[in-house]
């Protein structure tokens, strides 16, 4: 079983570890613990290095498989045994913006929710640009205006971004957890993680945040379209870190 160091602390950047298994086909080795965000919920997974033995390799890509985090080394790249000590490093340019970016999804969900009352029925991110869908039967440049106008006033409030782990159970009595059009949570899954934007926003998610919204920075929809009758995509983008 991988401890998934990244659901309670999302800015971890480096992080010790011990081999657990190693598949020589995918040239993947598993951890006991990872900061390494496997994806899922439309946010990529983390990029970055191991380092073991003296030597570092680029990991190209994450997966999780049951209780396990596979990390995928680039291409030629030797193995560690399994028992070995290793140190994780992530992409970290790269994952603060994309916590940044998700943070913003979550800015821009939570506005419309309390303002339109329009649920999400998908999404997707990159560094810096993200996508997301909403129940809206009309979608006109005005009102894109208005809604990037209130996401930037909520941004710049600098609200508090704050990370919990309930049961299931006590996570299902918060209304409205749950955004999107269809519950995405199986039915095994025990524990819900939370994440707040404290007095905007609460809903279940499993990515990467930063600690406050004033982080983001200020965001511009640079696209808008319908894909359906009622189904209407913005695009958003995050400024480039200084």
């Amino acid at each position: 079983m991988t401890e998934l160091l990244y659901m309670t602390d999302s800015y971890l950047r480096e992080f010790a570890a011990r081999v657990v298994a190693v598949d020589a086909a995918n040239r993947a080795a598993a951890l006991d613990r990872t900061a390494f965000y496997p994806g899922g919920g439309g946010q990529p997974h983390d990029l970055g290095w191991l380092e073991w033995g003296g030597q570092t390799r680029a990991v190209t890509g994450i997966k999780r498989d049951g209780d396990m985090v596979w990390h995928i080394l680039e291409e030629e790249a030797a193995l560690p045994q399994v028992g070995a000590s290793v140190i994780g490093r992530l992409d970290w340019e790269r994952r603060y913006r994309l916590m940044r970016t998700h943070t913003a999804l979550h800015v821009l969900c939570g506005t419309i929710f309390r303002d339109y009352g329009a649920l999400v029925t998908g999404g997707n991110m990159e560094p810096g640009q993200a996508r997301m869908d909403f129940e809206f039967e009309r979608m006109q440049a005005d009102l894109v205006r208005e809604i990037e106008a209130r996401v930037n006033a909520e941004i710049a409030a600098a609200r508090e971004v704050r990370v919990r782990i309930l049961p299931r159970a006590e996570a299902f009595q918060i209304p409205d957890l749950i955004r999107t059009k269809i519950n995405l949570l199986p039915e095994g899954i025990r524990e819900v993680r939370v994440v707040e934007i404290v007095g905007l926003d609460l809903q279940a998610d499993g990515g990467t945040h930063v600690a406050n919204t004033r982080e983001v920075g200020p965001i511009r929809v640079v696209d808008y379209k319908s894909k359906g009758r009622i189904n209407k995509r913005l695009v958003i983008a995050v400024e480039v870190d200084d």
